[in-house]
């Protein structure tokens, strides 16, 4: 199987919606029973059947987390080096038909910004830009990495998709994750959803895991946008996916994000809702049918659903973002990509996991231990 488009194209969105839907209590029962949990029985753990179950999930899910992972919290931070973008995508702030200012970093300013970062005690830093290729491409990204590499133990980034070759360049740079969310699997909403640019390329974004797992990535970040599409039914296409990628590129991790529509200035109503309880469900489900996956969950996220939830399966959260270049001390003003609810402090935060008996990692990673 050269890529994950062939496993993929084997399944018909319709039917895989009709045999979630029709699950019922005795599937879920037979899930968590199950010492090898497989994608039928992932299925039954997000189903409306699993719903009455969810507290027996939540606890499952808190030990297995616990046990594999510790009373431990990976603490990381966004920086957006540019919003420029041609693509248009109606849910993004970012999208080459709003009429915005549109800024990119210069060396002197991502430096600034990394100062201010690196005194809040983040280690773990994600790169941010819009799909601008001929501006934010692979050049402009070496050069930040190159200027920021001496500064952070841990480098990831989340901007368009590239080649195998790109990939590699940049992994000998220092780059250590790479977060590529397919957005949804729905193909006919996904066009109707990218209308113009590279990322309208359905079948290029849904086989960018695998020019990455070729290329030796330390670790692939995996999601959906939730509120495109029937959520669970998103989200199954996603656990196949990274069941594939888990068997075909075995030496990579993996982990997965729980990204909910989030409001933007002009912003997409989500066409499916997802409320707290539902993705508290979908997180445990995840955990149950796989104890070796990282989960992160961002400041998209309210404040007390945040403190409640991540005992359940998270092991990473970002804190203190900003989603707009510039935005901790260059333009604070500047319009972000999406909003954010979480707004306490990192330090708020470490204080929080600690007052539930947990650590605030800051550095568990270093490209220097990575001997091959």
């Amino acid at each position: 199987m050269d890529s994950f488009k062939s496993l993929f194209s084997e399944y018909r969105w319709e039917e895989v919606k009709a045999r979630i839907y029709a699950k019922t209590a005795t599937d879920v029962r037979r899930a968590l029973a199950s010492k090898h949990r497989n994608l039928e029985d992932f299925m039954a753990m997000i189903s409306p059947a699993a719903e009455p179950f969810l507290e027996e999930m939540a606890q499952r899910s808190h030990q297995l987390t616990q046990k594999r992972f510790g009373k431990t919290i990976q603490m990381y931070v966004p920086m957006y080096l540019s919003n420029e973008c041609q693509n248009i995508c109606t849910y993004c702030g970012f999208s080459l038909d709003n009429k915005i200012p549109r800024r990119t970093l210069t060396d002197a300013e991502i430096l600034k910004e990394a100062s201010t970062i690196k005194a809040m005690g983040f280690e773990h830093l994600l790169l941010v830009t819009g799909e601008a290729n001929r501006t934010v491409g692979v050049p402009y990204i070496k050069k930040a990495m190159r200027l920021l590499r001496p500064h952070f133990a841990n480098l990831s980034m989340e901007v368009q998709p590239l080649e195998q070759q790109e990939y590699e360049e940049l992994i000998a740079e220092g780059l250590n994750q790479v977060y590529i969310y397919q957005e949804t699997y729905h193909e006919a909403d996904y066009k109707i959803h990218h209308t113009k640019g590279r990322k309208s390329n359905f079948d290029y974004r849904l086989e960018t895991p695998d020019r990455l797992g070729r290329a030796g990535i330390h670790k692939i970040g995996l999601g959906v946008l939730i509120g495109l599409e029937d959520w669970r039914t998103d989200c199954f296409f996603n656990a196949l996916h990274l069941s594939y990628l888990e068997k075909k590129y075995w030496q990579t991790k993996y982990s997965i994000s729980f990204p909910r529509l989030r409001p933007f200035s002009g912003g997409l109503e989500p066409k499916v809702a997802m409320n707290d309880r539902e993705l508290v469900q979908l997180i445990c489900a995840y955990r149950l049918f796989n104890q070796e996956v990282e989960m992160s969950l961002s400041t998209r996220e309210h404040e007390v659903f945040r403190d409640h939830a991540f005992k359940l399966g998270i092991t990473s959260m970002s804190a203190g973002s900003k989603t707009n270049p510039g935005g901790y001390a260059v333009a604070p003003q500047s319009l972000e990509q999406f909003e954010i609810s979480d707004e306490r402090s990192p330090e708020a935060i470490a204080k929080m996991l600690q007052s539930k008996g947990y650590e605030a990692v800051w550095k568990d990673w270093d490209l220097s231990y990575d001997v091959k």
